[in-house]
């Protein structure tokens, strides 16, 4: 008999439906050995990075004795964010001089590090170094238009350059011309100048601009909010998105949360291995594809779900940002809400954009807004810019308030946004 004859007649029906549910069966158990072993993985990389954390907390509690319990029940990342806390206040019982508190808190921090595990800086802390650095920046429009409106009397060339200065910090026309009208009228500007008084009326103007009167907090933060919160990062490529999750995660990580990453943005090669690098550091899980142009959606439910099993507080996924490909884009982040809402609710969206970019920023912005819905921004690369007018005209454009912003290429810095020390800022007052 031949190999064809044996083929197609030597086997009945019965032996074709056979070795087709075989097959059927071996790709079943295929499918459960991979997810068996995908979830292994994940729960391999989550306890070492807990066993890391523990041995920074070992090491961190021998040097940290003279400043009192530490609580052997805290939880790694609480441990990291009461360090990060302490660098902004006094030492737990005493009240020596603060080079010794920072020299005490740098020596627990390089201590962790030695373990691989930082610890961050405290949010109190960091809007303090913002206010400082904008104030020493090279042209801070507030300390610019201070300089012309404490002038013995204001001709319409030093009102046009009121108004240009505005204009060339990106405030935006509509809230320029609104302000220049106030202050024709404010009586602190006409005569005799106390340049105390013109002072504090150019801070409550500018107070009035910026500051919406919109919760700036993230919901992670508030009370009773629940467990885990979700934080999806939207925005184009080059304005640091990727890293500005890593850097939310360490803010999270000093106020002692825990914290979940997910890498969705599966079309950038580096992007996965960045968010490692970021979460490594801290001792926060990143759940990522090892297939580069991976569903991103996958991804994202993937990470919700171990943000669930493990009931952290936070779950942060990065997407991707080629505005190029804008409606495939687009299509992509709601893809990826929806699919992740089947597991959790989604807190917050957060546009990061590059405050440098200026105006140009807000065409980006606009893109974002209409198909997604946005609740807040994070502005990036603030420090030393005269671009700061850009708060008031990205909230204005898009009616969301800025929650966080850059202040530099550190690890620690990006801040909780607070209006009163941005506008101190900008005025020049440290």
């Amino acid at each position: 008999m031949s190999v064809r004859n044996f083929t197609l007649e030597g086997m009945n029906t019965n032996s074709i439906i056979a070795l087709v549910g075989v097959l059927v069966l071996l790709l079943i158990v295929a499918g459960v050995w991979w997810a068996f072993a995908r979830r292994r993985k994940n729960q391999d990389q989550q306890s070492q990075a807990a066993q890391r954390s523990q041995e920074a907390r070992g090491q961190g509690a021998g040097s940290a004795t003279s400043a009192g319990p530490t609580g052997s029940d805290q939880s790694p990342q609480s441990q990291a964010g009461e360090a990060g806390r302490g660098s902004g206040g006094q030492a737990a019982g005493g009240s020596g001089p603060a080079s010794g508190q920072t020299e005490q808190t740098g020596q627990e921090a390089a201590q962790s590090r030695v373990q691989g595990v930082e610890a961050p800086e405290s949010s109190a802390s960091r809007m303090t170094r913002l206010k400082a650095k904008l104030a020493k920046s090279p042209n801070p429009f507030g300390k610019a238009l201070f300089a012309i409106l404490t002038k013995d009397h204001l001709s319409e060339a030093d009102w046009e350059d009121v108004e240009d200065t505005l204009l060339k910090a990106d405030v935006g026309a509509e809230a320029s011309e609104q302000l220049v009208d106030q202050l024709r009228s404010d009586a602190r500007v006409k005569g005799e100048k106390d340049p105390q008084a013109v002072h504090a009326m150019l801070r409550e103007k500018l107070l009035d601009l910026v500051d919406t009167g919109q919760d700036r907090s993230l919901v992670a933060t508030r009370p009773g909010a629940a467990k885990p919160s979700v934080v999806i990062m939207v925005g184009v490529n080059g304005t640091g998105k990727t890293t500005t999750a890593g850097k939310l995660a360490r803010l999270f990580v000093a106020d002692g949360k825990s914290v979940v990453m997910g890498a969705a943005d599966t079309f950038r090669a580096a992007a996965a291995d960045q968010l490692e690098t970021w979460g490594s550091k801290v001792g926060v899980p990143v759940v990522r594809s090892e297939r580069e142009g991976a569903d991103p959606a996958s991804v994202a439910f993937e990470a919700s779900q171990q943000a669930k099993d493990t009931d952290a507080d936070l779950l942060i996924v990065d997407t991707a940002g080629r505005l190029q490909n804008k409606a495939n884009l687009m299509d992509e982040l709601g893809k990826i809400r929806r699919v992740v809402e089947k597991n959790l609710p989604v807190d917050e969206v957060l546009l990061v954009l590059d405050a440098t970019t200026g105006q140009n920023g807000m065409i980006q912005a606009k893109v974002f807004a209409e198909a997604i819905g946005i609740t807040g921004i994070v502005l990036t690369k603030l420090d030393g810019s005269a671009k700061g007018g850009i708060v008031v005209s990205v909230q204005r454009e898009l009616g969301v308030p800025v929650k966080l912003v850059g202040l530099g290429e550190g690890p620690d810095d990006l801040a909780p946004f607070n209006p009163g020390s941005f506008v101190d800022g900008i005025l020049g007052q440290e």
